[in-house]
């Protein structure tokens, strides 16, 4: 691997002639920043700690010696992204192990040989170059795997909204409502300590708000009139039966994502003042998350067209609320609500909106900021949320949900899928010619589904198509709703199927 010439090093060592000598040493192959003592040095860090590449440092130095620059590098995670050699004549062996301990990368007794010393500074360079690109690899990976699980969840959520009779734009413009509120409300208080993850979190968990109304039957769900009594009770128990539906995953009970869709579901109808439902709770005794949901959730049924109504204007909607003609919400919700009106109208009109990689670079741009999250860290908790979303939405799901990939070529179902076809959740080979779904998809609809991938592009990479079925002899007839999925890279090679299957259409 190659090491740019732009690569910049800092030297820091207060004697002018050991800065001279490792100056020459170097030549002019790297771009050289000197300092003369500790304190120089963290303020150059200070400054331009994303353009240096790699710190030689000096133990004994005046003001701040080479421990207290390792001390504020890793308080300040520099140390995670620039390594550090530490050259220096104090080489007991307490002084390099303390030096290891503190994060520095390599270490150099003095005298040196300047072979040896190049051959360290090109060896940390190119590892540290390494990293970084094993990095933004697997973060760019789980780009794309974070969009594939925001095509799912919409698809799980939409069962209920299609049920619903609503437009099946509700868990989207809930999604982002919920995301624009929690980031202001952590900008104009500090009352809820909300991380930029766990805002995103919030913001993906609120598309199951309402997943409670499966249990509600549809001559209440799609009433075009006023709801009787006996009928309003029935629907009110969609936010228990919602609650009740995710507690019984046991497998997810201490995921964080399954604690907060929990809560979203239970307390969503809850009311500041105290006289929601279903457990009557009041003030900040409902989780937050729940509150800024219920707000979003007012604010899109006001907005929208409904079976029982018109939809109101931006303007009105904000003042009802306001108001309190749609419940009782938290003042500084409000507060949100006004400062956020203007990004909320541009969301409603479509003139803007918040697509998954806007969501994730925004994630990782405040990250980077606020160093929330060391580079491995990130990449790891990245790795972890994608696989958890995975797992949960599949489990939830009671549709044929499926993945298919390539390379290898494995299909994933979710479980209700895999009993329907009744094979395994993870078939290896589904097609090959003795697979397990050689028998199932008959001809007409393997050709039928390989035309429509040779079709699709990563410009347009959505379809459907019907077919036939042969499931344990009887022919049933489905329709496929497909996303094909391609590389990430300049290749944009064809790597397999997203989507979702519906039966009962013949």
């Amino acid at each position: 691997m190659d090491i740019s010439s732009d690569s910049k090093i800092l030297i820091v060592d207060d004697s002018n002639i050991n800065r001279a000598i490792l100056s020459e040493m170097i030549g002019d192959k790297y771009d050289l920043i000197e300092a003369r003592n500790g304190a120089e040095a963290v303020a150059v860090l200070q400054n331009q700690n994303e353009e240096i590449s790699l710190v030689l440092l000096d133990i004994v130095m005046p003001f701040m010696n080479g421990y207290d620059v390792l001390e504020v590098m890793n308080s300040r995670r520099w140390i995670d992204d620039i390594p550090v050699i530490m050259i220096s004549e104090e080489s007991s062996p307490s002084n390099i192990a303390r030096a290891y301990d503190m994060n520095a990368s390599d270490f150099i007794a003095r005298p040196f040989d300047k072979s040896i010393v190049l051959r360290r500074i090109v060896n940390t360079l190119m590892l540290y170059e390494k990293q970084k690109k094993l990095t933004e690899i697997a973060v760019s990976q789980i780009y794309e795997k974070e969009k594939n699980s925001n095509l799912m969840i919409n698809i799980l959520s939409h069962i209920v909204e299609f049920r619903n009779g609503e437009s099946g734009l509700h868990v989207i413009h809930v999604q982002n409502l919920t995301q624009i509120l929690l980031k202001n409300l952590v900008r104009i208080t500090d009352k809820y300590t909300l991380s930029i993850s766990e805002i995103a979190m919030i913001s993906q968990a609120s598309a199951l708000h309402d997943i409670g109304k499966i249990s509600i039957p549809d001559e209440i769900l799609n009433k075009p009139g006023r709801l009787t009594d006996e009928e309003f009770a029935i629907m009110k128990t969609h936010s228990m039966a919602g609650a009740a539906m995710l507690s019984q995953l046991k497998f997810f009970t201490d995921e964080p994502l399954l604690k907060t869709a929990y809560e979203i579901c239970r307390w969503h109808h809850e009311r500041f003042d105290g006289r929601g439902y279903p457990d009557g709770i009041s003030g900040d005794a409902i989780p937050i998350s729940a509150q800024i949901v219920a707000l979003a959730d007012v604010y899109d049924a006001l907005t929208s067209d409904r079976v029982y109504k018109k939809a109101f204007t931006h303007e009105t909607a904000i003042q009802m609320i306001q108001e309190g003609k749609c419940g009782c919400f938290n003042p500084l919700l409000l507060e949100c609500l006004s400062i956020s009106a203007e990004s909320i109208l541009k969301i409603s009109n479509g003139s803007a909106k918040l697509s998954i990689y806007d969501q994730i670079n925004d994630i990782a741009g405040e990250c980077f900021r606020h160093n929330e999250l060391t580079s491995a860290k990130r990449t790891f908790n990245l790795l972890k949320h994608e696989k958890t979303v995975n797992k949960f939405f599949m489990t939830l799901s009671n549709e044929l949900l499926f993945e298919y990939t390539t390379t290898p070529s494995v299909l994933t179902l979710t479980p209700a899928g895999a009993r329907l076809l009744k094979v395994e959740e993870i078939v290896v080979n589904p097609f090959a010619k003795n697979g397990s779904l050689a028998k199932i998809f008959t001809t007409d609809c393997r050709s039928q589904l390989s035309e429509l991938v040779r079709n699709s592009s990563p410009e347009k990479p959505e379809f459907e198509f019907e077919c036939d079925l042969n499931i344990d002899g009887q022919i049933r007839h489905i329709r496929a709703i497909c996303r094909s999925t391609w590389s990430i890279d300049d290749t944009m090679v064809y790597t397999g199927i997203i989507g979702k299957v519906v039966f009962g259409l013949e």
